[in-house]
């Protein structure tokens, strides 16, 4: 693994970065009050009104606040030991940071393309610039040959496969979404003021397929696949840890979901990170650690 200190300096600006809007997101509130907004599709929706998101909705603001909450004490620690394991030569911490910038990317650019314009819209671009720069160099920084060398013979091919299958067939929630919207001729019930959903982008047209193509090449033997799977179930550990965040939150903010709303937008997420999370021990077990000589 060949270090970078450019990546080591981008990463330590997505972690401040993503320190300063998650914790202005979670904590400032200005002492406004809701109001209400009729949509381009002539809906009536209740807008939180308060702090950083206040033009966002009342549905959307707590889901806001509670990946803040994630982002700030789970996240942004997590990257930051992520730096000093990579500063060490470790192989482990370098698909740790690969995997952290991966969420950095996904979530800033949620914020950036999703959440109502507020004032820290360029500290959302600047974050997901250096995250998406050093999520690169990062994966570019790990070897294919010498990983594929330092993958055991054990390493459970089938189970990530299936899982990375799962993870993706997960993600079809949002056709059912969508393609009810459009059998109804109207708009996803969630939508609220926004003009369209960043979500379904980025969950459909990126991290679907890679699930597809990660669980494929891990399948055959592929060092990329054990790159791509690697990133991809870190990540999913974080959703997971941020979807419940999210529900506690709008549970505290009296926005209690229906159980089978709980069944297909919270449960799978939040089962699929726990596995994840097993995932992730298998994988470190089975690849060998580089370490400094």
């Amino acid at each position: 693994m060949k270090l970078s200190k450019t990546v080591i300096f981008l990463a330590c600006l997505v972690a401040l970065l993503g320190a300063v809007y998650a914790g202005v997101g979670l904590f400032w509130q200005d002492g406004g009050s809701p109001f209400t907004f009729t949509t381009l599709h002539g809906k009536t929706v209740e807008m939180y009104g308060q702090g950083l998101y206040r033009n966002d909705s009342a549905f959307k603001a707590p889901i806001l606040r509670g990946t803040d909450a994630a982002t700030l004490f789970v996240c942004v620690p997590v990257l930051l030991i992520a730096v000093l394991l990579y500063r060490r030569g470790s192989l482990h911490g370098g698909l740790l940071l690969a995997s952290m910038l991966a969420y950095f990317l996904y979530n800033s650019a949620s914020l950036a393309f999703g959440a109502a314009y507020n004032n820290l819209l360029l500290v959302y671009i600047a974050c997901f610039s250096a995250s998406l720069f050093g999520f690169v160099l990062a994966f570019r920084s790990i070897d294919l040959d010498t990983l594929g060398k330092l993958t055991s013979s054990k390493f459970p091919r089938k189970r990530i496969a299936v899982f990375l299958f799962f993870a993706g067939l997960s993600l079809t929630i949002w056709f059912v979404d969508i393609i009810s919207a459009l059998a109804a001729g109207t708009v996803p019930p969630n939508l609220g003021p926004y003009t369209t959903e960043a979500t379904y982008a980025i969950d459909l047209g990126i991290i679907f397929p890679t699930a597809y193509l990660a669980g494929v090449l891990v399948w055959r033997r592929n060092p990329l696949g054990t790159l791509l799977a690697s990133v991809l179930i870190i990540v999913n550990v974080s959703i997971g840890l941020v979807v419940a965040s999210q529900s506690i939150m709008q549970a505290l903010n009296g926005i209690i979901l229906t159980p089978a709303e709980y069944a297909a937008y919270v449960a799978p997420f939040v089962t699929l990170s726990l596995i994840a999370t097993w995932l992730v021990i298998l994988l470190f077990r089975n690849i060998s650690n580089i370490k400094p000589s």
